[in-house]
């Protein structure tokens, strides 16, 4: 099958979030199934095209029109991957390539990846590779759908169409005139995109591609709900029936405690006990709280942000601390007042906790594997995968039951046995406390039993394998075969 794959962001090329990391994982998965050709198209920014590691040739040179504009593009092609993903960059100096900062966050950014949508398209048509399925991601490549059924049917008659909701917190609004001004649709399909006299990219593509995935089964559905779509629950509801959820995997050769190279010992489900507590030892040393072997660390690598369920952590930490004989290591940045508490906390308990207010993947692995108890209480989860490399480097996951995260993390009962982890299923202080209580008791007064649990959390499958073939099989049923 032929699968061609646009996205705005990439790993190793380009990553701001969680986008990048599946971006350099499920093409590699699906390239892996025999019988795929699969490609993938980014946006050529500065940063990827003045780094040496990345060499690559001009297939194509075309003009991609804009409502009234006619702006350059080439279609650059990456040399020298050897997984079987064929990679290309839209380039445009206009649109990407003198922009020295973050990948998003400009003013035009609206224009900008509707630019990037129709010059896939463009492209793929030039160099007459007609793909079978078409999977989009998110609203910057949200306008392809749209453009795909308005215009492009006479070059790709029988492509199909996914598009896959990574968050969808962010939509890509626009004025009503960006409708003329920039998409240069026809009018009869203004309505797709209207949504209060406003353009919405992502309601656009929810309305015209041909199936509608998100990255868990659980957001697949709390999606048809207000607290979580964000304005977008009717138009999801009423694409109810085209809509499902493929829970994400993780990068397994990469998060792999036996070879990861940041970590001072390696170990796997066989060996993890005294690996485990090389790591630990070395991490409490690392970040200047006492080296106590049997003092459970509990651990957080993330965005210092409100959806994270940092509110929750505040609001507990301090009698946490106090009644229990636990230390807590926080790794992230963020929001300034989610920094000031956790540096200040780190203060008044300097035996206790510690604040890393840095970007540090190195730190991150070994966090991973030094802890004990990872704590993620976000307040929405679309999948999540911290708590899935948590596990694969034997640390106890505790989680809000939302998202992929109720996915991933089947609770387990008093004595550690029948799931995953520890869960709370109401987002307040109160819960996420004594879920963290229940698993300090089992940490302190069963250690044979949450070993097994270790254990078993290693144990599983969280490689991109079956969430590939789950794509596969989503991709022939909509190609008919």
């Amino acid at each position: 099958m032929k699968i061609a794959i646009l996205a705005s962001e990439g790993a190793p090329y380009v990553k701001s979030g969680g986008l990048g990391d599946v971006m350099e994982a499920l093409p590699s998965a699906l390239a892996r199934i025999p019988g795929n050709e699969v490609i993938l198209i980014l946006p050529y920014y500065k940063k990827v095209k003045e780094n040496p590691a990345f060499h690559t040739e001009l297939v194509v040179q075309y003009e991609v029109t804009l409502g009234w504009r006619r702006q350059y593009a080439g279609l650059m092609k990456l040399t020298g991957r050897a997984d079987g993903v064929q990679v290309y960059f839209i380039d445009s100096e206009y649109y990407f390539g003198a922009r020295p900062g973050a990948i998003y966050g400009d003013m035009d950014d609206g224009e900008r990846f509707a630019f990037f949508s129709r010059a896939c398209l463009d492209a793929m048509a030039l160099i007459r590779y007609i793909p079978d399925m078409i999977q989009c991601n998110d609203w910057q490549t949200a306008a392809a759908p749209v453009y795909l059924q308005a215009m492009y049917r006479h070059h790709f008659p029988n492509t199909r169409c996914m598009y896959t909701i990574h968050n969808i917190e962010y939509q890509g609004w626009a004025h009503g005139g960006f409708f003329d001004d920039v998409l240069g649709l026809p009018w009869e399909y203004r309505g797709r995109l209207d949504m209060n006299g406003s353009v919405n990219m992502m309601k656009g593509a929810i309305e015209t591609c041909d199936l509608v995935t998100t990255v868990s089964e659980t957001y697949a559905r709390e999606l048809m709900y207000p607290y979580y779509a964000h304005g977008l629950d009717g138009v999801i509801s009423s694409a109810a029936w085209k809509l499902t959820g493929i829970t994400n995997g993780i990068d397994v050769n990469t998060f792999n405690p036996l070879t990861d190279p940041a970590l001072p010992a390696h170990y796997d489900a066989d060996s993890f006990v005294q690996g485990k507590a090389a790591c630990k030892a070395a991490l409490q040393a690392e970040v200047g709280l006492p080296v106590r072997p049997d003092a459970p660390l509990m651990v957080m690598v993330t965005r210092l942000a409100g959806h994270k369920g940092l509110d929750l952590l505040c609001y507990i930490a301090r009698r946490l601390l106090q009644e229990e004989d636990c230390q807590l290591l926080i790794l992230g940045t963020g929001e300034k007042q989610f920094e000031q508490f956790f540096m200040d906390l780190a203060e008044e308990y300097p035996d206790q906790v510690a604040a890393k207010i840095t970007f540090n993947l190195g730190l991150a692995a070994r966090i991973y594997a030094g802890g004990d108890i990872y704590l993620m209480p976000s307040k929405s989860e679309p999948c999540g995968l911290s708590q899935m490399n948590a596990m694969r480097y034997g640390t106890i996951p505790v989680v809000h039951a939302t998202g992929g995260l109720r996915d991933t993390v089947p609770p387990v009962d008093e004595k550690g046995q029948g799931g995953l982890g520890f869960t709370f299923q109401s987002y307040n202080g109160d819960d996420f406390y004594a879920s963290i209580k229940r698993c300090l008791t089992l940490y302190n007064k069963d250690r044979d039993a949450f070993r097994a649990l270790q254990h078993r959390d290693m144990c599983q499958d969280f490689s991109w394998n079956k969430p590939a073939q789950r794509y596969m099989e989503l991709f022939r049923r909509m190609c008919g075969q």
